[in-house]
């Protein structure tokens, strides 16, 4: 899957991510509102994390649905749409989007916020955390005296192994 030059967190930076399964049945708040919404542990919602859990590197919605019917799990490809935006929403997952403007998701292994080195090539994930960039940003903010300040910095290149490739020319 090859990633383009730009990609957007929907995930604030103050949101934290969490892996491993989803949270049984703790009420979330709703971005932005004060309300809380439980969530339904259904078994294509623990069908799409256990997928998750499984993969290394970000995959669409689309792609994770092919791989929901290889599996012999039942649900649909807009089922599998709300399940993947509600995850986005706990900050079970993080949310990038590809080259092509489609969002990609994927399970984080790093709590808290951070970023992303991403092979444009062959779509694998580094997570990193940069606290140089953390610093610049709050001074940059601070200086324009903005407050609430989120960011997102997402780092596209070529692997290791796609640049072998490349050099070798099977690439």
């Amino acid at each position: 899957m090859p990633f383009g030059t730009k990609a957007e967190s929907t995930k604030p930076a103050s949101a934290p991510a969490s892996g491993g399964a989803v949270n049984a049945g703790a009420g979330t708040a709703a971005a932005g509102a004060g309300a809380v919404k439980e969530q339904r542990v259904t078994k294509q919602r623990l069908a799409v994390s256990a997928a998750l859990d499984e993969l290394d590197d970000f995959v669409s919605t689309q792609e994770l649905y092919r791989i929901l019917q290889n599996q012999g799990v039942s649900v649909s490809l807009a089922t599998a749409y709300r399940i993947l935006q509600s995850l986005a929403d706990e900050g079970l997952v993080d949310v990038l989007r590809n080259g092509d403007g489609e969002a990609v998701y994927r399970r984080c292994a790093v709590t808290g916020h951070h970023h992303h080195l991403l092979c444009r090539n062959c779509g694998k994930a580094v997570e990193v955390e940069a606290p140089a960039v953390e610093t610049w940003a709050a001074r940059i903010a601070a200086e324009h005296g903005y407050t609430e300040v989120a960011h997102t910095v997402e780092i596209f290149g070529l692997c290791p192994e796609c640049t072998a490739r490349k050099a070798a020319g099977t690439l």
